[in-house]
């Protein structure tokens, strides 16, 4: 199935402040040596193995400068690739496709990075009822384009951001109790009526004593922050179907098939998009027999 779509205005904004950002007064290099007619056909292949993510910024990313560039996307989002494998062709007028190269390089090499290790431990985990979900721990700027590449791995996202759902962790329990863990079920139960019926409530509980008393208070989500698999299997066990039970916190790729087998719904890890290393993919022109690019750009 595939992903659910990249907003446009999300990634025009991206792009606008990417370009604005690397070529603030034109790309002086391409407008030196590039003759103005020259047209060329560039071809985006993998170095290394990974997983798809991109399509929509290859598409925007060149457009941006060259309305009619004719873009040719060879793989599926979420599609595995091998080292070689061309990605992507796109061909139009060369100065903006040399000036749009690196932008569109950069981010499609993050987002494959971040589909393919998503895959990595959605895999892992499969056979369970666990869903491998993302976190706030995203670049500044770009949490649209990392969410979505987490979306092309096979994973899925939490919440977007601070207005989208109530989430208590550990911090705010403490400024609502203050240290009274008498306090936890009716400070929680109070917030509860004060929201509306479509607000998602989630709490964060660092030991087994929280849980019920903040299930007591209504909750939709309970969060087992670094409990141990022995813990997880406990905490599930008396949340009950109550709630959906979400584990956080020591997550890798060594721990993951563990902690799903406890039977916890959700494990989010913000590994995902904070500690990813970009995917090493190049873009280069093509060239006929006698070294001029395919639409007359010498090399």
């Amino acid at each position: 199935m595939p992903p659910m779509p990249l907003p446009a205005l999300a990634l025009r904004s991206v792009l606008e402040l990417a370009y604005a950002e690397d070529a603030p007064h034109g790309d002086v290099t391409s407008l030196a040596l590039i003759p103005e007619a020259a047209r060329a056909t560039a071809e985006l292949r993998a170095r290394v193995p990974g997983v798809f993510s991109g399509g929509p910024v290859i598409e925007a990313g060149f457009r941006f400068h060259d309305p009619e560039a004719r873009i040719e996307l060879l793989v599926a989002e979420g599609e595995a690739f091998e080292a070689g494998a061309v990605l992507a062709r796109v061909s139009g007028r060369a100065q903006p496709v040399l000036t749009a190269e690196r932008v569109v390089l950069n981010l499609v090499q993050r987002m494959s990075a971040i589909a393919a290790l998503t895959a990595r431990y959605v895999a892992l985990t499969a056979g369970t009822r666990a869903r491998i979900v993302d976190t706030r721990k995203t670049t500044p700027g770009l949490r649209e384009i990392e969410r979505y590449a987490v979306r092309c791995g096979g994973g899925r996202n939490h919440r977007f951001s601070l207005s989208d759902a109530v989430m208590a962790k550990d911090n705010h329990l403490a400024v609502l109790t203050g240290g009274d863990p008498a306090r936890l079920t009716d400070v929680l139960r109070a917030a509860r009526e004060r929201l509306g019926h479509t607000t998602h409530f989630e709490v964060e509980v660092d030991a087994i004593e929280q849980i019920e008393p903040v299930l007591a208070a209504g909750v939709d989500t309970i969060m087992l922050d670094n409990f141990t698999p022995a813990m997880l299997r406990e905490g599930v066990a008396r949340v009950a179907g109550r709630a959906i039970v979400e584990a956080s916190g020591g997550v890798n790729l060594d721990t993951v098939a563990e902690i799903a087998a406890t039977g916890v719904d959700v494990i989010s890890v913000g590994a995902l998009t904070h500690s990813v290393v970009n995917l090493d993919l190049g873009l280069d022109v093509v060239l006929d027999a006698a070294g001029v690019g395919a639409e007359g750009l010498r090399s």
